[in-house]
Formats: structure tokens, sequence, C-alpha cells
């Protein structure tokens, strides 16, 4: 009785993957980094959209993608680009810890693997910046192996599929189990690239478009979608507060870098104070490069970092200095081109917005 379930279930698995697959042949996004119908998949082309896409969506990663990849066509020529250049061309992508271990990456490929990119996970996931998702996910895509990663499309589809009662993390590894029983030998990258396809444009997390959905009645949490995944109890997030300071002298702005270790490390950024959750307005001025006439500005430029959000007060004002050590005066028709975070970008707006 045992071995006829299980070889049903076997067998209602198959139907499933050969649905979905039939689904994504015909349906399957256009997508700056995928591989035409029957083509092989790059394994760097792949690497560089699952880093980029890591938090963020499409829409927003594809004008990145497809400037990383004129810049740098290979693994070969990302690992000798300066570091410097990589942060600015990643500039208000977020998450810059990711523009630093894609250099890393790429470095580390070229000179450990010859510029040839490793196939196996295990092997993928030794590398910097490439944990267990995106070397399930290079595997699958770009060499065809039966692995399986669990972003969050798929975990909305498969949680729904099944009705899973779990919630996250241990939901992740539900997921994965089933995605495994569910996914095709022949077929593994296009099984995978089915279901973020599905989980995008179909399986959304509001209005669900069940009615063309492959999987049809075989799905259990059809009747109410929207039940699935079970929601995690919301975190909140700690306020800090902080001080930016917009200092020009002669049509240059003072900015200087920030450690290469710790958050948007390596990035450019306006001199501020540090970013506390005591913060004293009152005090902010005792952090200033210089002994200045500030004016601070009446708007106030707020961020969400994954951790915490942020409110950053503005004072501006006309100096006359030199740059003090570890700062450097830019002309600020070229801010555009430094490598500042959106935080940054946002104050920068600030101040223009204000006509400073």
């Amino acid at each position: 009785m045992r071995s006829a379930t299980r070889t049903a279930r076997q067998g209602a698995s198959s139907d499933a993957t050969i649905a979905l697959l039939n689904w994504y042949d015909r349906h399957r996004r256009v997508l700056a980094w995928r591989a035409e119908p029957g083509a092989p998949a790059d394994p760097y082309v792949v690497w560089l959209s699952e880093i980029m896409l890591q938090q963020t969506t499409v829409a927003a990663v594809t004008p990145y993608f497809n400037s990383f990849l004129r810049r740098w066509p290979n693994v070969t020529a990302l690992a000798a680009a300066p570091l410097e250049a990589v942060l600015q061309q990643w500039a208000g992508l977020g998450y810059y810890s990711r523009a630093r271990n894609l250099h890393a990456c790429a470095k580390a490929i070229s000179t450990e693997h010859g510029g040839v990119f490793p196939q196996t996970e295990a092997e993928l996931r030794a590398l910097p910046g490439i944990g267990p998702y995106t070397a399930a996910a290079i595997a699958a895509i770009a060499f065809n192996r039966r692995s399986v990663a669990v972003d969050g499309n798929i975990t909305r589809v498969i949680a729904r599929l099944y009705a899973l009662e779990e919630r996250l993390p241990a939901l992740r590894a539900r997921v994965k189990e089933k995605a495994a029983q569910l996914q095709s030998a022949e077929r593994p990258g296009d099984f995978l690239q089915a279901l973020m396809d599905l989980g995008a444009t179909i399986c959304t997390p509001r209005g669900p478009k069940c009615g063309v959905c492959p999987f049809g009645d075989d799905c259990l949490g059809r009747a109410a979608p929207e039940n699935w995944p079970r929601k995690a109890a919301k975190r909140v997030r700690p306020q800090r507060r902080g001080a930016a300071f917009f200092l020009r002298r002669n049509g240059a702005v003072l900015l200087r870098t920030r450690p290469l270790n710790g958050l948007l490390g390596g990035m450019a950024e306006l001199p501020g104070t540090s970013w506390t959750e005591d913060y004293d307005v009152e005090r902010a001025l005792h952090e200033a490069p210089f002994i200045a006439d500030y004016e601070k500005l009446s708007v106030c430029v707020a961020h969400v970092f994954t951790h915490f959000t942020l409110a950053l007060d503005i004072f501006v004002a006309e100096v006359t200095e030199d740059a003090p050590a570890g700062s450097r005066w830019v002309k600020e028709a070229d801010l555009e081109t430094e490598a500042l975070p959106s935080v940054m970008r946002k104050v920068v707006a600030a101040v223009r917005s204000c006509g400073w």
C-alpha cells in the first residue's frame, strides 16, 4: 500500500512538473540575463544577475545589469577593475556589501579558478558573497544541475501548492524539500526559473491569478491563497538619528570614504555624526569637520536600512579650509559620478531642493 501511494505521489509530481514546464515554455519572461530557449546560459551572466537580484526588484536591477555587462563583459574584466570603479557603478542599487563581494568573487575566480566558474554548489559556496541560494541558482541555471534554490517567489508558490503550515525560517527547509520532489531531472535550470516566473507573474502576493495557474486544482492553497505563506511576526526596526554636513568651498563639496568593513563599506559620504538612538541635535556640531557658520535646513532625510531606520538632520555651510585627513573636495557637478549610497544622494537632493 505504501509503495502504491508513493508511486501515485511521484506520478502526480511528474504531472505537475510537466505542466509547469509547459507553461514556462509558453510564458517565460524575457529578461536581460536569461538565455534564449535552448541556448546555454553564461555562468558569469547568471552569477552577476543573481547577486544583483538579492533583495532588489527586476525593474531596479535591469539598467544596472546592462551597464555592468557593457563595462565588464566577463569575470576577468571585472576582476581587473578597481574596487572604487565597481562601487561607483553600483551606487544607488543598495546593499553595498554585495558590490564588494562581487569584486572579491571575480578576483577569486580569476586567480584561483583560471577565470572559469566552478560548477558544484560546494565549490560555488566557497567563493566570496555566494551563499546557499545563489550557489544553487548558479548550479541549476548555468550548469543544469539538480540544485534547489529557494527565494521569495519560490517560497510563496510551494507554500501555497502544499498549504505548508510552517513559518519562516523553518518554512525554507520544507519548501526546499517539496521543490526537490518536483524538480525536473532533464531541465532543472528551466524548472527553477519557471517557479520564479510563476511567483512573479501568476502566484503573486496579492490577487494571484489562480485561474491560469498550471498547477490548477492540485494547489492545496487555491481556495484561500492569501493565507500562505503563514505570516511571521513583524519585526520592529529601531530608529537611529544623526546629522550630515554639506560643506561647500568654491563650488566643491567635502566627501570622505567609509571604512571598507561595516555598513556601506567603501562608499563615499558627506561628513556626519554617528548614527545613534540617543543622538542629540544640540551636540551635532561637535562632530562637524570645521568650525563654521552652519545653517540647519528645515528638511530631514529618512532612510530605511535592513536592521534600522535612519533620520538625518542636514547642516550646510560655506568654508575656506583645506580638506581634513581622510576627506577630499569634489566638484559639485561631479557628485553624480561618485560612489554615493542612496541615503547620501537623498541628502544632496534635499540640499538642492532648499535652493542652497
